[in-house]
């Protein structure tokens, strides 16, 4: 689709310090709606603390970040509302049912009782796990409470998605669906914003990636912009641009270790 000229999300020089460690140096992008972005770099590069300053769960940072034209530490119940994020690593209230669950996100973003009721219905069945919808979570398999988690993602049909290694846990079909519904989401207009250390989903699934590494964006552009340089595949790039091209010695090294 034809993406617009106004950014949907607006970053410029964003800093953010740990005591005395750097994890953002002066971050600047600009997002546009309909893009989806695979944000990858190796641990420690600073992907989560982006992340949480972009889903206010950091307010404390240098630079600014806003969203629909909102400054995010300005408005950020506003902002909240237009965002839908899945973490990697998420607590869910297991003694509830998907329904109890679920009705209680939905309530967080002020949606009508009625209206959460079918829609997350008609999502739990979409996902497979329509006929588990009264069942308590705590019975769930992984892959079961991640679409639960997809799915209170979506709920609120926001403009923004955040997902954070979404696919953990997921079967095959599940995997191909999730994928499917990345592209027709951005299709209507949504932005998604992708983190996940799966590179070869990331190739498939974006049409920006973005590359952080020590806390600097080092690499922005399309997998085909980004491969022009030779290297045929994502992780060739990322070992490459992160300076970790000894991955089959290191391999060689464990075995060897072994032995």
């Amino acid at each position: 689709m034809e993406i617009t000229l106004t950014p949907i999300i607006s970053i410029s020089n964003l800093k953010k310090s740990y005591g005395d460690k750097q994890v953002l140096k002066g971050i600047n992008l600009e997002i546009y709606p309909g893009q989806v972005i695979g944000y990858i770099g190796p641990n420690g590069a600073g992907k989560s603390t982006t992340v949480k300053i972009l889903t206010g769960l950091i307010s404390d940072f240098e630079g600014e970040v806003t969203v629909e034209g909102k400054r995010i530490k300005d408005d950020i119940t506003a902002i909240k509302s237009q965002i839908g994020y899945v973490p990697e690593n998420a607590e869910i209230y297991d003694v509830l049912t998907p329904l109890e669950y679920l009705d209680f996100i939905g309530k967080l973003y002020g949606m009508d009782e009625d209206q959460i009721a079918t829609r997350a219905q008609k999502l739990l069945t979409a996902f497979g796990i329509g006929t588990n919808a009264n069942q308590r979570m705590d019975t769930f398999s992984k892959g079961m409470r991640q679409k639960v988690l997809l799915i209170s993602g979506i709920l609120h049909n926001p403009k923004i998605l955040i997902l954070d290694e979404p696919l953990s846990g997921l079967d095959a079909n599940a995997v191909i669906m999730v994928k499917e519904l990345i592209a027709l989401l951005a299709k209507e207009g949504k932005t998604i914003f992708y983190c996940s250390h799966m590179m070869d989903v990331v190739e498939k699934v974006a049409d920006r990636i973005l590359l952080i590494n020590n806390g600097e964006i080092i690499a922005d552009g399309s997998f085909e912009e980004l491969k022009a340089g030779g290297n045929q595949t994502l992780e060739n790039i990322f070992a490459k641009l992160t300076g970790k091209e000894e991955s089959n010695k290191e391999a060689n090294d464990v075995l060897n270790a072994l032995n």
